[in-house]
């Protein structure tokens, strides 16, 4: 059988392809070809249609050759052919001149945007606030870096994390939104390199974060990225303080001797298993944290007052009307609704919550209350406490052990894990310590299944945990590691659903503390719009971003927010003014200084479920009256 002959247009093709793939020759030759074959007839035809054009066939000739040589800059000059040559030579030279003067600029300009790009030129601003690290508590630190500097012009945010520049921009701008007189800058390169770490300027910095993350190696990672900053700073001793979060207490020693004596570390698993603790004992707390961390309300703030050294400290509950006073700072040691009668020592600071520095003014307002409308002196129930925690992670033996030294003699906590997650063992183990009276008992089951939580008394528990598996450190590229990374809401979300079926049942609306890894999803939990989520990450960037611009607030939040000692607390109003009076403000921080707390605000019941505050108001004027209803509840910093 004869051999079949190729086409010969492949043939052409295969040779032309072939041609190409001797180089960069080839190619100036094709294109040399191709623009002859252009502008060669083209001239021609303007040429032979010109009236004024040669009469002889040598003069039309040289006109073309003028024009193919003015068009492709070859020079274009007539007459001997020495000349002709000469004139291409030098419109050659010229060629190669410009061609390659414009390559070398261009590639100059090239190389700098992929630089640029690339996130590897210093950073030259002073006092600004540098981020290290990439995890989903940049957005809230940036966001409320931003939020604090509001105000302020030149301010600049640097956030330094091992990914692309261009997508750390791209991700801030969509998930913080403008950033107002802040300038936000990302660098490229790994936070634990001295050398890459110098590109933010870490030693005129005003401050520096170090995030935390849910790699298996997170807290490692942190204390390697803080020894990096000592390796980056020439005296590390007198640098700038940093600000950094490690999940396991083991690391938090080592964390703080690389942070310096300027340096702050939290506990994140600690600091928000004890936050789940106070909103599962206290419905609705979580919606006062929110409220006070974030920059977009009133803040912290500590203040000097010479004219009330050697006065109560009570007095200074009703010295100021916009602002409300929690606490004195005695030289380092936070004291938080300490005894009315203590007195305010010269070296003292009062700890006031206000809407800006500014508005820490003096103004009495003692004379507005009204001592009449105080509710009787009556000591709340000590009842036994009875929980229900649903799914199990890191920090559920954290939450135990926060129970179990604040719970009242006689409390139990039901826990409801599948066998894969948690084991007798742990249970016992933390049920056998010197708890006080706290019975824990494991039951079987999947959370996520209708029969496990149909065999449950729900209506009967106090309150009810929900927990979500801890994210995979590692789920690996591909199209599964959105989804290995989303997993743990996924499960709390159907078990949400599963509870709000009960409570359709039982006919009684559970009081559900659930724990969120991911804050978008936040508006997809089945629960009521003032019901207490946490969301450990954001609480934890919170908080990071309020020391950072006042590290001293550091002891006074970590005793705030502990289960133990003077805490936020949510109380009846019924326990300080009577139900249905009106009267001002300044006549509930009486009521609750004559208890040994602090009032700093209220929860309005009435509009719990519409207000966007949910009806929590932080820092109200004591001027302000209102009618208080029996199911209003006081906000105050005091002891259980």
């Amino acid at each position: 059988m004869a051999p079949q002959r190729t086409p010969l247009g492949d043939r052409l093709r295969y040779w032309f392809d072939s041609t190409l793939t001797r180089g960069a020759p080839a190619l100036v030759g094709w294109l040399a070809l191709l623009c002859l074959a252009v502008v060669v007839p083209a001239s021609a035809v303007l040429v032979w249609t010109d009236p004024g054009a040669p009469a002889s066939l040598g003069g039309r000739l040289s006109q073309v050759w003028r024009l193919t040589g003015e068009t492709l800059r070859l020079g274009g000059a007539t007459g001997a052919p020495l000349r002709v040559a000469l004139s291409v030579l030098l419109a050659l030279v010229a060629l190669l001149y410009v061609s390659t003067l414009v390559g070398l600029i261009t590639t100059a300009l090239t190389e700098r945007l992929i630089a640029l790009r690339r996130g590897r030129s210093t950073v030259l601003e002073r006092g600004h606030a540098v981020v290290l690290g990439w995890s989903e508590q940049v957005f809230t630190v940036v966001g409320e870096l931003v939020a604090a500097h509001a105000n302020q012009r030149g301010a600049t945010v640097a956030v330094l994390a091992d990914r692309d520049k261009t997508a750390m921009e791209e991700e801030l701008s969509t998930k913080v939104g403008p950033y107002g007189p802040t300038r936000v800058i990302c660098r490229s390169g790994p936070p634990t390199d001295p050398a890459v770490l110098a590109l933010t300027n870490p030693a005129e910095a005003g401050v520096l974060l170090v995030l935390p993350h849910d790699a298996a190696d997170a807290d490692a990672q942190v204390v390697k990225t803080l020894l990096a900053v000592r390796g980056a700073l020439p005296d590390p001793d007198t640098g700038p303080p940093v600000v950094a979060a490690v999940r396991d207490d083991h690391y938090r020693s080592a964390a703080a001797l690389a942070a310096g004596p300027s340096g702050t570390v939290l506990e994140s698993d600690t600091i928000t298993a004890a936050l789940i603790v106070q909103a599962a004992r206290r419905p609705g707390i979580s919606l006062v944290h929110r409220e006070l961390l974030d920059f977009a309300g009133d803040e912290f703030y500590l203040t000097s007052e010479p004219t009330l050294i050697g006065r109560p400290f009570g007095d200074a509950l009703l010295a100021y009307t916009t602002s409300s006073v929690v606490g004195l700072v005695r030289g380092a040691v936070p004291l938080l609704s300490p005894p009315p009668q203590t007195p305010i020592g010269p070296g003292d600071q009062l700890v006031v919550i206000s809407r800006d520095d500014d508005t820490v003014r003096l103004d009495d307002c003692a004379h507005l209350v009204d001592e009449a409308a105080w509710a009787p002196a009556q000591p709340p129930p000590a009842r036994p406490e009875r929980l229900l925690l649903l799914g199990w992670n890191r920090r559920a033996p954290l939450i135990i052990d926060q129970l179990r030294r604040c719970a009242r003699p006689g409390s139990a906590v039901d826990v409801v894990a599948e066998a894969g997650e948690v084991t007798g063992r742990q249970v016992g183990d933390a049920d056998t310590q010197a708890g006080a009276g706290l019975t824990v008992t494991l039951r079987r089951g999947d959370v996520t299944r209708p029969g496990t939580l149909d065999g449950l008394e729900i209506a009967s528990y106090d309150s009810v945990i929900v927990l979500g598996r801890d994210p995979d450190p590692d789920p690996g590229p591909g199209p599964g590691h959105r989804r290995a990374a989303d997993e743990p809401d996924l499960r709390t979300l159907v078990t949400l659903l599963l509870l709000r079926r009960l409570e359709r049942t039982t006919g009684r609306e559970l009081p559900v503390v659930t724990e969120l890894i991911d804050d978008r999803n936040r508006p997809l939990a089945p629960l009521g719009p003032g019901a207490d989520v946490i969301i450990s990450g954001k609480l934890i960037g919170l908080l990071m971003a309020q020391i950072s611009q006042n590290r001293h607030l550091a002891a006074v939040f970590e005793e705030l927010l502990s289960a133990e000692g003077s805490g936020v607390r949510l109380r009846p109003a019924s326990d300080y003014v009577r139900p249905d009076q009106e009267t001002a403000y300044a006549t509930v921080v009486a009521a609750a200084r004559q208890r040994g707390e602090c009032a700093i605000g209220y929860r309005a019941h009435a509009d719990a479920s519409t207000a966007p505050s949910h009806g929590i108001r932080i820092n109200p004027p004591k001027t302000e009256r209102r009618r208080w209803s029996a199911r209003d509840e006081v906000v105050v910093v005091g002891k259980e």
